[in-house]
């Protein structure tokens, strides 16, 4: 049996932008979320793909999160990534643009990777050089094909496999009090965003990851 040691610590937290957002009010609200709660990395993944919505997008949201030293990455925009000077990219493709993003961004960029609840995706964007692998949904939600991400995924992933692994999608109190064992990051994003007070939602889930 391993020691206390051994045990993973507490899953840090992975904020993910809404689909869409006002410019004047979005902003200030991940201020006051990052400067209550420690959070390891936001994505920009906004349902546009219009280049101008995400270039105002991800520039009001770098100076955010470059105040507060905080990771910023955007889903899929390899080029945009580079020209706002992000410092990554995730991708939805499961596995098969990590190698391609990894030579064009650089060794120290952020490479990411959803891989939906395919434990196989997963394995070959880890050795493909991702620098995290995300599964999901977790719950009832709509990411990826609708195949839920089960915790004995996690649970496999964590004994066997070094790179981290982020569980996203439909999370509840339940959900997450189940997987935090076996997860290195929550990737939460429309839990929150939808409440009334989206840092209050945000600190419920983070009480049920203890």
């Amino acid at each position: 049996m391993g020691s206390p040691a051994d045990a993973p610590e507490q899953p840090q937290i992975y904020l993910i932008s809404p689909p869409s957002f006002e410019l004047g009010k979005f902003p200030a609200l991940l201020a006051r979320v990052l400067d209550e709660v420690d959070v390891a990395c936001v994505r920009l993944d906004l349902a546009s793909r219009d280049q101008d919505t995400l270039s105002r997008a991800g520039d009001a949201l770098r100076e955010v999160t470059m105040e507060r030293d905080v990771a910023l990455v955007i889903s899929d925009h390899q080029i945009l990534a580079e020209r706002l000077g992000l410092d990554g990219v995730h991708l939805t493709d499961a596995s098969k643009s990590v190698r391609a993003a990894r030579k064009a961004l650089g060794p120290d960029a952020i490479v990411g990777c959803f891989c939906g609840a395919s434990q196989h995706d997963g394995m070959v964007a880890g050795e493909a050089g991702a620098d995290y692998v995300s599964f999901g949904p977790v719950g009832t939600s709509g990411l990826g094909d609708g195949a839920r991400a089960e915790a004995d995924l996690f649970e496999w992933w964590s004994k066997m496999i070094e790179v981290p692994v982020v569980a996203e999608g439909g999370l509840t109190e339940d959900l997450v009090r189940g997987i935090a064992p076996y997860t290195d990051f929550f990737g939460i994003g429309d839990e929150i965003w939808h409440a009334e007070d989206p840092l209050a939602a945000l600190k419920t889930l983070m009480r049920a990851m203890s």
